[in-house]
């Protein structure tokens, strides 16, 4: 069964409270091999059948009006997995 995966991200402009908490942890345990942290969200989404491109563009729209908030959000990448 092929699964469609779509990332979300906070926007670049916009503070990450998550990443900046998971950063400061790093920085405490003494790993400094990374400038920063920044956490988004992962959807699978799993398809019956074949992964047109009608399918990959529900997806997106999907994507873009349900599982991301726009305001805040961006959609990072839709990718089909098999």
């Amino acid at each position: 069964m092929p699964t469609i995966v779509v990332d979300v991200m906070p926007k670049a402009e916009l503070l990450d409270p998550q990443g900046k908490a998971v950063a400061g942890a790093f920085s405490r345990l003494g790993v400094d091999a990374f400038s920063g942290v920044r956490i988004g969200k992962r959807f699978e989404l799993a398809v019956d059948g074949e992964v047109t491109d009608e399918v990959l563009a529900e997806a997106k729209r999907m994507a873009d009006q349900i599982l991301s908030n726009g305001v805040i959000e961006d959609v990072v990448n839709i990718e089909v997995v098999e």
